[in-house]
């Protein structure tokens, strides 16, 4: 046998060697793909887990308890259907309570709003000591709310606190700050020392305006006012929009520090000032003063859809004024 008549052995693969190596391919891809789907559950277990035993259990619990007359302790309770909605439904207690609620919603958040959009203008200017001047202002809204209710309880104390004892030192007499009808100015400058937290997001907002806007707009000629309204405003809609969503859910279960300006504890809620019976303290009343956990659970619902109306007609009202920054490039 010559040479030329031996067959060449071909170094290319055969059809099973192919389909081998795509099967191989295909194996390594599904195999990506589940690591990939495991290390997802398992980072997101936590939150999962914690949402359903300290969310959605405890929602289905006082959904439960918001149809019977459970007092906490008795083992004699009995259902009632939405007796307890019907009965919150012709309550002025409850009323009252929550249009105080809405009041001091619609008083603290545009006043919380304004002034951490004023302090975040202030420190984004070109300041010496720019970064203490955040730091400082910003240290009030890190404070717990145990802390900062007590030490404006001992600010305004009609006997010993501070504010009396200036307008001793112009013999203005002492006045009573934590009763009616100056218990609620209290509560809202409370609010007020926490703005530093608005700050920071106004403030992160200010900085990712672009300045190319502010400059065009100084070559118009138009004034500072001018273009604070007519361009940073706007671009800050979305950081209004938020602040003020949040603001409302805040303000509307606003509870500590009408406890401790009051000195209130189980068996002082009726203590209180009327001004400041808001209606989380309501509820904290229904369930700890009166034991009508079943009430008390209706109470909680009913804020919680309130709370999902307000959220709705908010966004529906601003609707057509948020402006979002977006690149056009991201469009493509």
């Amino acid at each position: 046998m010559t040479v030329e008549q031996i067959s060449p052995v071909s170094d290319r693969p055969g059809p099973s060697a192919v389909r081998t190596g795509a099967a191989r391919k295909a194996d390594r891809r599904t195999s990506m793909t589940a690591r990939k789907q495991r290390a997802f559950y398992l980072f997101t277990a936590p939150w999962v887990i914690g949402l359903l035993l300290l969310t959605i259990v405890p929602m289905g619990y006082a959904l439960w308890l918001s149809l019977t007359t459970f007092d906490g302790i008795s083992p004699h309770w009995r259902y009632v259907g939405l007796g307890n909605y019907r009965e919150l439904l012709s309550d002025s207690v409850t009323w009252g309570a929550l249009g105080r609620t809405g009041l001091f919603a619609v008083t603290s958040v545009p006043l919380s709003i304004i002034a951490g959009l004023a302090l975040a203008v202030l420190v984004n200017r070109p300041l010496r000591a720019r970064g203490l001047f955040r730091t400082l202002l910003y240290l009030p809204a890190v404070v717990p709310p145990v802390g900062a209710g007590l030490a404006f309880k001992q600010l305004f104390d009609t006997n010993s606190g501070a504010a009396n004892g200036i307008l001793g030192f112009f013999d203005i007499r002492a006045v009573g700050w934590l009763a009616d009808p100056y218990a609620r100015y209290v509560i809202l400058m409370t609010v007020l020392w926490g703005a530093g937290n608005v700050m920071i997001i106004s403030l992160a907002g200010l900085q990712d305006v672009p300045r190319e806007l502010h400059e065009a707009a100084r070559v118009d000629g138009a004034s500072a006012w001018r273009t604070f309204r007519s361009i940073t405003v706007p671009l800050l809609s979305p950081v209004l929009l938020f602040q003020t969503v949040t603001g409302v859910i805040a303000s509307v279960q606003t509870i500590m520090p009408l406890l401790l300006a009051a000195n209130a504890n189980l068996a002082g809620v009726t203590a209180i000032p009327q001004s400041n019976y808001m209606y989380m303290m309501h509820v904290f009343a229904q369930y700890f003063a009166y034991g009508r956990f079943g009430y008390a659970s209706a109470l909680l619902w009913v804020l919680f859809v309130l709370i999902l109306i307000v959220t709705g007609l908010i966004f529906k009202a601003t609707s057509g004024v948020v402006f979002y920054n977006v690149d056009p490039e991201a469009k493509k």
